[in-house]
């Protein structure tokens, strides 16, 4: 089965290889074949929940702790009994795709950006009718507009992650530059206001690369077009979308706003404010803002621009940092199902492993517990209830945490806020889920098996040609119709159509 690889994009940096054995560990108690757990005088469901971390991965035993102390919770209140197995980032989608094949107990596991392939793959448990019984709480958190981001052909097959969804468009900047220059990054409210404000900083750094990529092959002016949905597809990689209110499937490449922004970075190529090098470089954005010879990139984040900022000049050495936001949240069904928790098609206590989600959804001592592991050796809280490493410590050096998977558990808006982080960002964070403009085609999954081969071969067309487009290295005048032509003859017309056919069923249907 093919790796997951759309959600959590922004954070797929570390490659480790950690095997689902080397994942297990030994339980207290004797497992029988239902996979329940009997203790000494009362027998509990056991729930084993699979999840992806982006830290060190605990020893056995101190596991065994996170779990006891969550298991002194669910033992009352659900009468289950949970296993962690934690599994690194980038061995996650296969580990758990082997084990569910080979018949090892996985009763819970995300999608990582992969929703469509888990459901037609049979993975994933129809919790259709049993939501309002088990995880009636969850539902009414999220409401029926989220969780229809996780139904396809009219059945649900997951939950997703409640977390910051709606990803906002930005300029993040070195402060020290604007301010030194006199530029006043308020006033850039679009990608288009970004140019003068280049010009600025190249006049004075005559040496400079004002903008940098977001990642290889984007400049980010992509991430600002307004209301575009990609029906299944992400940022990086369109094969027919929604534009606006529109429900009619369109060519992403023969639409203006596209042909407009290529133009846009063309210009900023040609003047020298954009890395020359910037469709082919294999550095992160992080590692070219460490550098002097950088004024800023765009990016899309969930957060607010004050957050963003701050977080972002953690990790290249407290450069000061600002952001300013250049467009509005928008949501489509995969920016909500990308980090969707399933409860596997195998699992032989579907009931009691819903009852666990709804926990880490509803109960912050069991998410907690999950993120953080266990208070004063794993975490301390001060007196306003911010959460930080104990004295000496670090995430590589305490035994537990997960605290690096925060927005991919459970509700993202019941974990304890880290220190240096405010505490009213997450009524922000919260109401732009609420407000961001939704697609109307919200809850549509597009099905492309059908034009399977016709995918891979316009994926084909579309990595050659779409790099130097986004990054200002080719003519879009000369190049943009070679491009069109080639997506052609690779059969972009037919997925159109597929995705219009589809679409209009699921409207239909509605």
């Amino acid at each position: 089965m093919k790796i997951w690889k759309k959600g959590l994009i922004i954070a797929l940096s570390l490659i480790m290889v950690i095997g689902l054995a080397g994942c297990g560990k030994s339980t207290t108690g004797e497992k029988d074949k239902d996979g329940s757990k009997s203790g000494e005088n009362k027998s509990y469901d056991k729930v084993v929940y699979a999840y992806a971390t982006f830290n060190n991965i605990p020893t056995s035993e101190v596991l065994d702790t996170v779990e006891e102390e969550i298991n002194k919770i669910t033992r009352e209140k659900i009468n289950v009994e949970v296993e962690l197995l934690p599994i690194a980032i980038f061995d996650y989608s296969s580990s758990v795709s082997l084990a569910l094949q080979g018949g090892e107990q996985i009763d819970l596991f995300q999608s990582l950006g992969d929703f469509n392939n888990s459901v037609s793959s049979d993975m994933a448990y129809d919790i259709t009718d049993m939501i309002d019984v088990y995880a009636k709480e969850t539902k009414e958190i999220l409401g029926e507009d989220i969780l229809a981001a996780c139904v396809k052909d009219g059945r649900l097959y997951g939950i997703p992650t409640y977390k910051p969804y709606a990803l906002t468009p930005m300029v993040v900047y070195k402060q020290e530059i604007a301010d030194e220059l006199g530029i006043d990054m308020s006033q850039v409210k679009s990608v288009f206001d970004l140019t003068d404000v280049l010009r600025k900083v190249k006049e004075a750094y005559p040496d400079m690369t004002p903008l940098v990529p977001v990642q290889t092959g984007t400049s980010g002016v992509n991430m600002t077009i307004p209301e575009v949905d990609y029906l299944t597809d992400d940022y990086f990689s369109p094969k027919g979308v929604l534009m606006g209110d529109s429900m009619t499937v369109v060519d992403y490449y023969g639409t203006e706003e596209f042909a407009e922004i290529c133009r846009l970075v063309r210009t900023w190529y040609n003047e020298g404010l954009i890395l020359k090098d910037a469709a082919t470089t294999t550095s992160t954005s992080t590692e070219l803002m460490s550098s002097d010879n950088s004024f800023c990139y765009i990016a899309s984040y969930s957060y607010p621009p004050e957050d963003t900022a701050a977080s972002i000049s953690a990790q290249v050495g407290n450069i000061p940092l600002g952001a300013v936001q250049i467009g509005e949240a928008y949501l489509d069904t995969t920016s909500i199902n990308a980090l969707t928790w399933m409860v596997s098609s195998t699992s032989k206590v579907p009931e009691a492993a819903l009852k666990f989600l709804n926990l880490t959804f509803t109960d912050p001592d069991v998410i907690n517990l999950i993120i953080y592991g266990i208070e004063g050796r794993d975490y301390v809280m001060d007196e306003e209830g911010y959460v930080s490493y104990p004295e000496g410590q670090d995430a590589s050096s305490v035994p537990y945490t997960a605290q690096l998977s925060c927005g991919t558990l459970g509700n993202f808006f019941l974990m304890h806020p880290m220190k240096g982080t405010k505490k009213e960002s997450l009524i922000w964070e919260e109401e732009q889920n609420k407000l961001a403009k939704k697609s109307p085609a919200m809850g549509f999954t597009f099905d492309s098996s059908e034009v399977k081969t016709e995918y891979t071969a316009v994926s084909n067309v579309i990595q050659q040609y779409l790099p130097g487009l986004l990054c200002g290295s080719v003519d879009p005048e000369v190049v943009i119709p070679e491009f069109r032509s080639k997506l052609s003859d690779a059969g972009l017309d037919a997925i159109i159509a597929a995705k219009q056919k589809q679409l209009d069923e699921w409207l239909k249907n509605k």
